[in-house]
C-alpha cells in the first residue's frame, strides 16, 4: 500500500518507465524522458516527505533559507553540513546569480567605488557599492496582505540576462500564488481545532458563532493559499523529491506570515526524466510500500518575517521512512 504522496510519486516513475524516450542530454549520462505533466499534493494530507526513501531533511531545510536570504555562495551551506551545490562551484564558492539573488534581488548589482582612503602603501582603497534591485519575495508577502485576488502574484528565477552567469540554470523557475476565501463552516472548523486544546471550545455557545477575527489566542484564517511551481527540468529519482519538500517549506512560511492556511502544492513539470544510471535503483525503490500511511507533520515557530526563520524553527513530526537509496549525481 501507498499514502498519497508516494503513490503520486511512484505512478510518475512508472510513467516515465513506461513511456519515457531515450535522450541524450547536457551531462552525457542519458535519460529516459517524457514530457508535461502535473502533480496536485493537498497540504491537509500532511507534510509531502517521501516515506519509500528517506530524504535529507536537513539539506531540504538549509538550502530554502539559503535561498530566501539571497546567498549564491555555499559557505553557509557547508557550514551546516549540506554539500548538495559544491558539484558546481567556482574555487570561491560561488554559483554566479541563481535562485537566491534572482528572489530577493532581481537585477541587483555591484559598483566598485575607489574611495579617499589610503591603505598601508598609499595606495587609494576600493570598496564594493551594492545597488539593490527587486525583493520578489517581500513584494509577494506585501501583495498577498493588500490583494490576496491578485493573479500577479509570480516569483521568477528565470532572468534572461543573467543565465549565463549562472553555475546552473534554474531547474524550478517561476512560482505563482494564488488564493481564496474559507467558508463559514471552514473558519469554524479551524477554530474549534485551534482551541480545543486550550479549552476554550468550552464557552462555545451552539447558537452564536465566534469571533473568528478577534479570538484571543489568535484570528482564525480567512483564506487559504495554494501554490504552483513550474519546473522546465525534473531529475526525477535524485533531486524532485526535494523540489517537492522544498516548496511545501515556502508555502508554510508564506502561509504562516500572513496568516492563511496552506491548501494545494502543484507542480508543473517540462522534461520529467530518470537518468539511465537511475533505472536499477528506482525499480528498487518501487518494490517498496509506504513504510507509513501517516505523512509526518511540519511544527513551525513563527518568525518576525519570511526572512527571519532559522532552522531551530522547523520541526517535522512523525517522518518514518525507508532508508536512502544511493543514487549518483549527472553534472
Amino acid at each position: 500500500m501507498l499514502n498519497n504522496l508516494d503513490k503520486i510519486y511512484h505512478d510518475l516513475l512508472q510513467d516515465i518507465l513506461d513511456n519515457g524516450y531515450e535522450k541524450k542530454d547536457r551531462t552525457g549520462t542519458g535519460t529516459i524522458s517524457v514530457y508535461g505533466r502535473q502533480i496536485r499534493f493537498n497540504m491537509k494530507d500532511g507534510f509531502p516527505l517521501l516515506t519509500t526513501k528517506k530524504l535529507h531533511i536537513r539539506s531540504i531545510i538549509h538550502e530554502l533559507l539559503w535561498f530566501i536570504n539571497g546567498e549564491t555562495n555555499v559557505k553557509y551551506l557547508n557550514d551546516n553540513g549540506v554539500t548538495i551545490w559544491d558539484e558546481w562551484v567556482d574555487t570561491n564558492g560561488d554559483l554566479g546569480p541563481v535562485y537566491g539573488k534572482q528572489w530577493v534581488d532581481w537585477g541587483g548589482a555591484y559598483e566598485t567605488i575607489l574611495t579617499r582612503e589610503k591603505d598601508e602603501n598609499g595606495h587609494h582603497k576600493f570598496v564594493k557599492k551594492h545597488h539593490p534591485g527587486i525583493n520578489q519575495i517581500q513584494r509577494l508577502i506585501d501583495r498577498l496582505n493588500t490583494a490576496p485576488d491578485c493573479r500577479r502574484m509570480i516569483v521568477s528565477a528565470w532572468n534572461v540576462g543573467e543565465l549565463e552567469q549562472m553555475a546552473l540554470m534554474p531547474c524550478h523557475y517561476g512560482f505563482q500564488i494564488w488564493t481564496r476565501e474559507l467558508t463559514l463552516e471552514e473558519r469554524y472548523n479551524l477554530w474549534f481545532v485551534n482551541n480545543y486544546e486550550t479549552g476554550m471550545e468550552r464557552y462555545f455557545d451552539p447558537n452564536k458563532l465566534p469571533d473568528f477575527d478577534n479570538d484571543y489566542y489568535t484570528p482564525t484564517p480567512k483564506r487559504e493559499i495554494s501554490l504552483q511551481w513550474s519546473q522546465r527540468s525534473v531529475d526525477v529519482g535524485l533531486g524532485w523529491p526535494f523540489n517537492i519538500a522544498s516548496y511545501a517549506l515556502l508555502l508554510h512560511m508564506i502561509a504562516q506570515q500572513v496568516n492563511m492556511v496552506p491548501g494545494e502544492l502543484i507542480g508543473n513539470l517540462g522534461d520529467t526524466h530518470i537518468y539511465t544510471n537511475h533505472i536499477d535503483p528506482i525499480k528498487e525503490q518501487l518494490k517498496r510500500n509506504s513504510k507509513t500511511m501517516e505523512l509526518p507533520k511540519l511544527i513551525l515557530n513563527k518568525a518576525k518575517d519570511i526572512f527571519s526563520y532559522k532552522y531551530e524553527d522547523f520541526k517535522i513530526e512523525g517522518y518514518d521512512a525507508h532508508p536512502s537509496i544511493k543514487m549518483d549525481i549527472s553534472i
